[in-house]
């Protein structure tokens, strides 16, 4: 069963990336959007065993790579965080394969577009599922690879390529720190085994290694190289700014990438890898510190953007500094919470977003929108839906998840803590300007476009429409039942 939900997105793939000139855009939609859907009645059957029961699957397809003590077997494994992993991320990209059959309808190269999607979603699901490092990192170079691709799909517009470029560039620096990090392990521990590590962990704590010419503690290097690995992956602060750039691929590519899925990475590599950060309180800090002042300092820069994508995607690093902040003042489960919540109702503002400049004729400048709300009532419902749940307002699906890190940050009664707890706040305060700003300028000032355009405004066909609906629904009731 995992097996299979790990390579039906690689199947479809491969049926539309090869056959596209036989099964044609109409051929290619379908497959896809019908493999992502089976993906996610295969998790629901392994609710039960996993998620209740709290069973390990574990499935070895056989041996990768020998040499000497180098040993690296296909392995992939499904527990309670993995399962949580493998559900946000078929039910997004399968909702997101939906939105994209209407939305790129008129595309020529739809069927390309869709093997990537499904491409990069079989490359998610092998880094949730890999079972040592070398398998995760397999994953974790392909949905780069594939961000490339997408972001870079309409390849004759040159900002596109631009931004292409500068994710890919910007991703190789945090990766070859990644790299050392794995590289570090295998030295110390002779494993790269999840497992084996966390086992053998304990037995080093005292233990030092020379580094570029420092002895330094072998845990604190270790976890040093991954964190880093994943502020890049994460677009943290310093590694961020590739991310807003990103905005120039479709949009159902910044709901895919920027919500659920690849962004998320470097929060689930915390949290894989927590049983390490544990034994070293000062990269905790290090953490902590690096989160809350992305949360904070992305947040002041999404005041002041007026692409609308551009606003959401600083939103999205914003709340990615929540996740890391929490990890680093050790409440991993909160951080996942936020994580599952954060992906609903940001892919409902992504899509929302995607409907309204489909509907604009392509434009992306709030200060050319205005006066919408009686053009496009069911989008302002919607959009005003994810902003709330992005505001935390009460009893909505953010405000459990935000206002459980808040509070955690509060009574940990420590100066990281309390230095996240304010910087915290002070963001969710940037962050319900922001939100209501992008309403404002969207759907309730004066009217500020072309009348050419305004004429032309037509509310989300059904496809997207149905979409926006589902996401909007987990964006309400989600955060209570988990």
């Amino acid at each position: 069963m995992l097996l299979l939900i790990i390579f039906f997105p690689l199947l479809g793939a491969l049926c539309t990336g090869l056959g596209s000139k036989f099964i044609g855009s109409k051929g290619a939609s379908i497959i896809t959007t019908f493999v992502m859907f089976i993906n996610i009645l295969l998790c629901v059957s392994l609710f039960q065993s996993v998620l209740i029961d709290g069973n390990l699957f574990l499935k070895k397809l056989g041996t990768w790579m020998s040499s000497g003590t180098f040993y690296v077997e296909w392995a992939f494994q499904c527990d309670k965080l993995t399962l949580s992993m493998l559900f946000v991320v078929n039910i997004i990209s399968a909702l997101v394969h939906l939105y994209s059959t209407e939305y790129m309808a008129y595309d020529p190269h739809l069927p390309r577009f869709m093997s990537y999607l499904s491409l990069f979603t079989f490359f998610m699901l092998v880094l949730v599922t890999g079972d040592n490092l070398i398998i995760m990192f397999l994953g974790w170079e392909g949905v780069g690879l594939c961000s490339y691709l997408l972001i870079s799909f309409w390849f004759t517009r040159i900002q596109a390529n631009k931004a292409a470029i500068k994710a890919l560039v910007v991703n190789r620096i945090s990766d070859f720190a990644f790299t050392l990090g794995i590289i570090a392990v295998f030295i110390i521990f002779q494993t790269v085994d999840f497992a084996s590590i966390f086992g053998l962990a304990p037995a080093f704590i005292d233990q030092n290694i020379v580094f570029l010419g420092f002895n330094i503690n072998v845990l604190t290097l270790i976890c040093v190289l991954l964190f880093i690995g994943a502020m890049g992956k994460s677009a943290q602060i310093g590694l961020h700014t590739w991310l807003p750039d990103a905005m120039e691929g479709p949009t159902p590519v910044s709901a895919l990438i920027h919500a659920a899925t690849m962004v998320t990475a470097g929060v689930f590599l915390v949290i894989k890898c927590s049983p390490l950060f544990e034994y070293v309180p000062t990269i905790l800090a290090f953490v902590t510190l690096v989160g809350a002042l992305t949360a904070f300092f992305s947040a002041t820069t999404g005041l002041v953007q007026s692409d609308i994508k551009k606003v959401i995607a600083y939103s999205t690093c914003s709340q990615l500094g929540y996740m890391f902040f929490i990890c680093g003042l050790s409440g991993y489960h909160f951080s996942l919470l936020h994580l599952i919540n954060h992906a609903f109702f940001k892919a409902l503002l992504f899509l929302s977003a995607g409907a309204i400049i489909h509907a604009m004729s392509n434009e992306q400048d709030m200060r050319r929108f205005g006066g919408l709300i009686k053009l496009l009532p069911f989008t302002y419902i919607m959009l005003f839906i994810g902003s709330l749940s992005l505001m935390g307002f009460p009893f909505l699906t953010g405000y459990y998840s935000k206002d459980l890190i808040l509070e955690f940050a509060f009574t940990r009664y420590t100066l990281t803590g309390t230095m996240a707890f304010w910087l915290g706040l002070l963001t969710a305060m940037c962050t319900s300007f922001y939100s209501i700003r992008v309403l404002y300028l969207t759907f309730l000032s004066v009217p500020n476009g072309f009348k050419s355009v305004i004429s032309k405004v037509h509310e989300a066909p059904i496809r997207m429409a149905s979409v926006l609906i589902i996401l909007s629904i987990g964006s309400i009731f989600l955060g209570f039942f988990f």
